[in-house]
């Protein structure tokens, strides 16, 4: 987990953009820190040094959105690491492919589905709800509500039965008013 030379180091930042190629879509810090913490790649504070530094020298892109930075790997870092990743040991890229097939799919489906919220004033919150598809909003809900209860319970919910709600809300619209 720690990185004791300059091979070692090299190598290291280019798994690093080879999890993010990988990935084939932009991931939020906090997905990839879980990621790389929780499989023991890297320790915090050399994987933040090792990220702040990928993005100062323009191999990953950095914007926020929604209160979250969101990573991403450039066109320079994409051809960085083709040329250099033979220096990656090929037992490293099994076990990172190995781990993002399972991980993957996760990462992205939480990246896809944005549920947050913020408070307004005293008693009054707004709850954001999204579903966003290659970068293109599907949904787009706000509500008010008032209290923080309500704004996270309607959040958690939104992030675990999205498909559900979603379905839910498009057949109510879409359905033919019924005649009395």
């Amino acid at each position: 987990m720690f990185v004791n030379s300059s091979q070692q180091l090299a190598e290291k930042k280019l798994l690093l953009l080879y999890i993010f190629q990988q990935l084939e879509a932009p991931v939020t810090h906090s997905q990839m820190t879980d990621f790389i913490l929780e499989n023991e790649l890297l320790n915090y504070f050399i994987f933040q040094q090792f990220l702040a530094e990928l993005k100062d020298s323009g191999f990953i892109s950095e914007e926020v959105k929604e209160n979250e930075q969101i990573f991403n790997i450039t066109d320079k870092g994409k051809d960085t690491l083709n040329y250099f990743i033979k220096r990656i040991p090929q037992k490293q890229l099994d076990k990172i492919n190995t781990l993002l097939k399972t991980a993957k799919e996760d990462l992205i489906k939480k990246s896809e589905v944005i549920a947050d919220y913020i408070k307004v004033k005293d008693g009054e919150f707004v709850v954001n709800l999204k579903v966003v598809e290659n970068e293109i909003p599907i949904v787009s809900l706000s509500l008010n509500v008032a209290t923080s209860q309500q704004a996270k319970l309607i959040c958690e919910n939104w992030r675990n039965n999205t498909q559900h709600i979603y379905g839910t809300i498009i057949n109510s619209l879409i359905e033919t008013p019924k005649k009395d």
